[in-house]
């Protein structure tokens, strides 16, 4: 299961938009518990925190407590690693590979501290040729925070990995890769690249509107997305939303 773009804040009352992000993960958390009884694994992919807080992670970690699967996490533009660090096994953030049956799912550090867009260091990409070239005999998938192609909305593909070229030069290397996922862009996405599924998640708070040339919110309500590996190297996938509650979203509001 794939959650993601939780923005909680230091103070449970915190909002993003007008939306208290602390009520509306408790909520989403509610879907899954009700939909998801058998995880085998959690993957949260990044602005986990809003304002890079020790108390949002520490109470982000108490949440995914809840599970009784794995839950690794990377981080997004408004993360802090380090501080991240503090409230979660350092075996369990990103870069990393983890190993699941005949599967093995690489988590990767898309950010450059201090700035929205994403790119990918040096390292990471070192990371991933040396991941991909151990996962010989296994199907791949990829998580990371920024969107590496295009989502047709043009102020948040100013955001794209910045060197998704060189990232796809990588993976195009291997043909075991089956599936690259997401989050960032607040909204569900797919599409198809070299026979490789790619795909986005909805955020767990606000909403972006798909296909917006300027910033503006969707009325979309939280979401997360399940993803089922098969040992033949087939994905099925989808999304699901809370329904039933009225989020309260401030939607004149133009950035966030």
């Amino acid at each position: 299961m794939q959650l993601s773009d939780c923005h909680l804040f230091k103070e449970t009352e915190g909002k993003l938009l007008g939306l208290n992000t602390e009520h509306s993960l408790s909520k989403v958390m509610d879907l899954i518990e009700a939909e998801q009884p058998n995880l085998d694994l959690v993957l949260a992919t990044g602005d986990l925190s809003q304002d890079g807080s020790g108390e949002s992670y520490a109470r982000f970690h108490d949440t995914m407590a809840q599970f009784s699967c794995p839950v690794y996490w990377l981080p997004g533009n408004h993360d802090l690693t380090d501080i991240m660090a503090n409230h979660q096994a350092a075996q369990r953030m990103s870069p990393c590979v983890i190993d699941q049956g005949d599967w093995q799912i690489i988590m990767l550090d898309s950010t450059i501290r201090g700035k929205v867009p994403g790119n990918f260091a040096d390292t990471e990409l070192t990371f991933l040729e040396q991941a991909l070239t151990a996962s010989a005999g296994k199907h791949v998938l990829i998580a990371l925070h920024h969107q590496p192609v295009p989502v047709g909305s043009d102020w948040l593909d100013q955001q794209i990995v910045g060197n998704a070229q060189e990232f796809f030069k990588v993976v195009d290397q291997f043909s075991n890769v089956r599936s690259i996922i997401w989050g960032h862009v607040h909204q569900v996405f797919e599409t198809e690249r070299n026979g490789v599924q790619l795909m986005s998640v909805p955020s767990t708070c606000v909403q972006f509107l798909p296909k917006s040339q300027e910033f503006a919110v969707d009325k979309e309500s939280p979401g997360y997305r399940w993803i089922e590996l098969y040992p033949n190297g087939t994905i099925q996938s989808g999304v699901s939303r809370v329904t039933g509650v009225e989020f309260e979203v401030d939607y004149s509001v133009k950035g966030y």
